[in-house]
């Protein structure tokens, strides 16, 4: 049955639409009446002959009057709407539209809704954005200016270690800079993936040095140790990316483990996944904080280590463009001697790489 109205109505589609000069909906519903009210009392006369003219002038008032009043509700939720955009034009997200109908009409009204919803929370992460990217700039700016203040002033000599502070400095904006570059590319959705086989001891054993050598420069005492079920472990993944992944878990890991602590990075093949894990022997992440930490800007209670909380959404956005999943687990129980378990991240990808396009 509905097949045969959809029918219907495309043919009515392809006709006039001559109600469509009328401003108001419910005097269209009024002039509809009407009309097919003098549709059949023209076939009444035909077959009668006559009708009383008195009874046919209060039988038009009369259903006009029941038009205006039926259709009020049928009308309100699009004067709704219409105030309603009205106000998201000039910034005002907060205005909703009861969605009581269960017609075409109460549809958009609970669409209208949904489509206000997710545009107060794109206007809220754009204000938090920034928000977020100005405090982060301005933190390393500030440092910076206040290094070549002192030197331009003669408080400070140009020495090594001065200019090791500056170089800092500069290094912390560049890192910004570039990872909120990964953020408006991932947006506009012109990252391609270029993946090639990987020997996964060979990457792993790269990128485990890259964050020593990180670690190491920014003072941390920290030992990284890596584990995998067999030595001929192979993945098809786009290498840069993955980089981006590693670079970002393994510093995240360096940064929250105490002095002197371990990072375990392990892989181990499952069913055409590879699953690869980070743990370190830090703090850990609340169970109630997991949901959230790959969301940018998103630092929590970890926020010590002075990161700028776009790592995380990076790491899990590259992740994604490779079909695999990133979640925080439940960490392994405490060793002997220690209170604190650590947090652990896994990193689950297809062995062969099913996105090759454009995220």
């Amino acid at each position: 049955m509905s097949a045969f109205w959809d029918r219907i109505n495309r043919a009515l589609d392809l006709l006039p639409r001559p109600l469509d000069p009328v401003r108001s909906i419910k005097v269209k519903l009024g002039i509809l009446l009407v009309t097919a009210g003098a549709v059949g009392m023209s076939v009444f006369m035909l077959g009668i002959g006559w009708v009383p003219p008195k009874t046919l002038i209060v039988a038009i008032t009369v259903a006009l009057l029941a038009s205006q009043v039926m259709a009020h509700g049928m009308t309100s939720p699009l004067r709704e709407m219409t105030a309603a955009a009205r106000a998201m034009a000039r910034g005002d997200y907060t205005r909703r539209v009861r969605a009581t109908s269960r017609d075409e009409v109460g549809e958009l009204a609970t669409a209208f809704n949904q489509m206000a919803a997710d545009l107060a929370e794109s206007d809220r992460r754009r204000r938090e954005l920034i928000a977020n990217v100005s405090h982060e700039l301005r933190t390393p700016i500030t440092a910076l200016q206040g290094v070549l203040e002192n030197i331009v002033d003669g408080v400070a000599e140009p020495e090594p270690t001065t200019l090791r502070v500056a170089l800092a400095q500069t290094e912390r904006l560049g890192h910004l800079v570039r990872e909120l570059l990964d953020l408006s590319r991932l947006d506009a959705g012109v990252v391609p993936l270029r993946p090639v086989r990987l020997d996964v001891a060979d990457f792993l054993y790269d990128a485990v040095r890259q964050a020593e050598v990180t670690a190491t420069g920014a003072g941390r005492v920290v030992h990284f140790e890596v584990r995998q079920s067999a030595t001929d472990l192979t993945i098809e993944a786009d290498p840069w990316r993955l980089h981006q992944v590693f670079a970002n878990l393994l510093d995240n890991a360096a940064r929250h483990s105490p002095s002197g602590g371990t990072v375990l990075v392990t892989a181990e093949s499952q069913a055409g996944h590879l699953r690869f894990e980070v743990i370190d022997e830090g703090d850990g992440i609340p169970v109630e904080e997991r949901s959230r930490v790959f969301e940018r800007f998103t630092r929590g209670d970890r926020t010590s280590g002075g990161g700028t909380g776009l790592g995380l959404a990076i790491a899990h956005w590259a992740v994604e463009l490779h079909g695999g999943s990133i979640t925080v687990t439940d960490p392994p129980e405490a060793s002997p001697g220690r209170t604190r378990t650590g947090c652990r991240i896994q990193v689950t990808l297809p062995l062969t790489a099913i996105r090759s396009e454009a995220a």
